[in-house]
């Protein structure tokens, strides 16, 4: 296959000439480096390379050209080549570029922007060409497959697609009728199966596997360990994920209990763009991988794969029951399973769950939605994130909502890059009626919730993120929950056994307490819920330390 291609655009030749030995230096071997001297050349080179079928990763463009700046030609690269990621180049202290650079980063007609390269090698501008680069490749599914999945459109055959995609694992999807799926099978020596089979570079098969047995598979650890952990954080979301850095940086015996895959629901957003710290904006499933890394580095013991589903006292300890049976002892406990978007009632829709219609944004889905009509149901930033993210590829996206804005719920930056993305559009007072396609989706009958008029519609994805459904269900009932089953902690909770007061995220029960979108009262933000997951072991050591002081209980 032809190298992919890396496009520069710079009118002076002074600079356009090191630029271009600056990348052919680092990257040459690996990629193409196309250099032109105008914008106009460049479109019409790109619209070559796509009539090719060329990959085309990255565009770099310098801002101050003749006839068309460099955040126009990149807002006008997108409607070419719309998986390109583009860079604007800008020279060293030219506050000029400042006011462009902000209405385009806000527009959503680029991904970063970059000073030249000062002198060689630049290894903080390499920095930023290579992570874009491996955002770029990441989003095509990488080069090489450690897992390949088989298996028809389905819930199940998703869900193992969505965990592998945002815990970083290499995998390739062939379809169980399809040819490529078909040889796979026979290859492998099974048979035409109703589930999902997995089948990982070791030689390993797996017909119909549970989330453990895919961990189990791929080597990581799905039992706890015998000895009893200082503290055991259950859910591997934002709070969970700072929970344990912070528990076992601190030097905190830690064990972090995810079911599904890190991150949480932060994970499924393609850009989260106004968490501190990353300018150019960071994807959930790099957030989630650096976190992960973090917390293993500092020591916290991951196990994965095998819910809790109970938990109860124990002569001063907390016990876990897990999925298969075994337990996790620890003397602290923070929950920040959650939230899990809403159900949608609507007939039709639920046997065409992973067929066209997905719950989350569905990222792994978006290349599937080229040149086909999406819809996203939700007025908050994961659903405005995920309108962004698949108007890449699909030929339009349409946002439905039941109120009359978005701005009550949706940050300012996206509400204008969705106004001006020419192939997004907002249904206000706009519900779903029915849906239906033959084993996938392909109609939808809208109502409008004013008129009551209904309309129905083309669509190849319907990817909803509506509401929140705490994830307490296994929890004890005695635990103190408000009317829609959040956790009420600290000065909230209206069954406190004890004399002293509750600590601020402490629940109902001591020694047990709540981080995140579980959490009664919690603001629904990525930033808030790493500082409660980080709060929360601040409590947690004064509550281990008054344990081990025998303060009264009562």
């Amino acid at each position: 296959m032809a190298k992919p291609v890396i496009v520069v655009v710079d009118d002076e030749e002074a600079s356009r000439r090191p630029l271009t030995e600056e990348l052919e230096s680092r990257y040459g071997s690996q990629y193409q480096i196309v250099a032109l001297a105008s914008p106009d050349a460049a479109l019409a080179r790109l619209e070559e390379l796509r009539a090719e079928g060329a990959r085309v990763p990255l565009v770099l463009a310098d801002q101050w050209m003749p006839g068309m700046t460099g955040t126009e030609f990149l807002a006008r690269v997108k409607q070419v080549i719309s998986t390109a990621r583009r860079g604007l180049l800008t020279s060293w202290l030219d506050r000029s570029a400042a006011e462009p650079i902000l209405e385009a980063a806000a527009l959503g007609w680029l991904e970063f922007y970059l000073p030249k390269p000062a002198w060689s090698p630049d290894e903080q501008f390499h920095r930023a060409v290579t992570e874009s680069l491996e955002e770029w490749w990441r989003e095509q599914g990488g080069r090489f497959e450690a897992v390949t999945v088989i298996g028809e459109e389905s819930a199940r055959t998703h869900e193992i697609r969505d965990i592998l995609s945002r815990t970083s694992v290499p995998f390739g999807y062939y379809p169980s009728d399809s040819p490529e799926g078909r040889q796979a099978l026979e290859r492998l020596g099974v048979g035409q199966q109703a589930g999902p089979v997995v089948a990982l570079y070791t030689g390993a098969v797996l017909v119909e596997p549970g989330n453990a047995e895919v961990a189990a598979a791929l080597g990581l650890d799905v039992q706890p360990a015998g000895h009893t952990y200082d503290v055991a954080v259950v859910g591997a979301g934002p709070a969970g994920l700072a929970a344990a850095v912070y528990g076992a940086s601190e030097g905190l015996s830690t064990a972090l209990l995810e079911r599904e895959a890190f991150g949480g629901q932060a994970g499924t957003s393609s850009r989260i763009r106004n968490y501190l710290g990353f300018p150019y904006g960071v994807s959930g499933v790099e957030l989630a991988r650096r976190a992960y890394q973090q917390a293993w580095g500092f020591g916290a013991h991951f196990v994965y794969g095998n819910p809790a589903t109970s938990l109860a006292a124990d002569e001063g300890l907390h016990v876990l029951g897990l999925d298969d049976g075994s337990q996790v002892r620890a003397r602290a406990v923070v929950i920040a399973t959650g939230v899990a978007y809403r159900r949608l009632a609507v007939p039709g829709l639920e046997q065409l769950a992973g067929a066209g219609v997905f719950y989350g944004a569905g990222t792994i889905e978006a290349q599937a939605m080229a040149g086909k009509p999406v819809f996203v149901v939700g007025g908050g930033n994961s659903a405005g994130q995920a309108a962004v993210h698949l108007a890449r590829y699909a030929r339009q996206v349409t946002i439905l909502v039941r109120s009359h804005s978005l701005a009550t719920s949706m940050s300012a930056y996206l509400i204008r890059e969705i106004s001006n993305a020419p192939n997004i559009s907002v249904r206000y007072h706009t519900e779903i009626a029915a849906g239906g396609g033959d084993r996938h989706l392909e109609h939808l009958l809208l109502r409008d919730r004013e008129t009551g008029e209904t309309a129905t519609a083309p669509a190849a994805g319907l990817f909803i993120l509506i509401g929140a459904r705490p994830s307490t269900s296994w929890l004890p009932g005695s635990m103190d929950r408000d009317q829609w089953e959040f956790l009420l902690t600290g000065p909230d909770t209206a069954h406190w056994p004890l004399r002293r007061a509750p600590f601020l995220l402490e629940t109902s029960l001591p020694g047990v307490f709540a981080a995140g979108d579980i959490r009664h009262g919690s603001v629904k933000r990525v930033a808030s819920a790493v500082g409660e997951g980080s709060i929360a072991i601040r409590f947690v050591h004064d509550y281990l330390a008054q344990a081990l002081a025998g303060a009264p209980a009562r």
